[in-house]
């Protein structure tokens, strides 16, 4: 079974940047949804998280949060436990 994970991001946004190099040092896969081209999934997003800000991290359904969330999680050795 493999997990779903969603990033929501944008083009110029360094955090985005930085979440998706963090799943990546942790061969972990995801799903890049691109909000600044797509204002329906921007609507979505802010729907699913009550953010508006990017990144926005949903691991198996789990919203996690943007960097410092995802940051924390894998420094609380907390990661693992929304991995399947």
């Amino acid at each position: 079974m493999s997990n779903e994970i969603i990033v929501y991001s944008t083009q110029v946004c360094p955090y985005c940047v930085a979440a998706k190099n963090l799943l990546k040092s942790k061969n972990l896969d995801f799903k890049e949804i691109m909000v600044d081209k797509d204002p329906e999934q921007r609507a979505i997003m802010m729907e699913k998280s009550g953010r508006t800000s990017v990144p926005q991290i949903f691991i198996n359904g789990t919203h996690v949060g943007g960097f410092d969330d995802l940051s924390a999680k894998v420094r609380n050795q907390e990661l693992e436990d929304l991995l399947v």
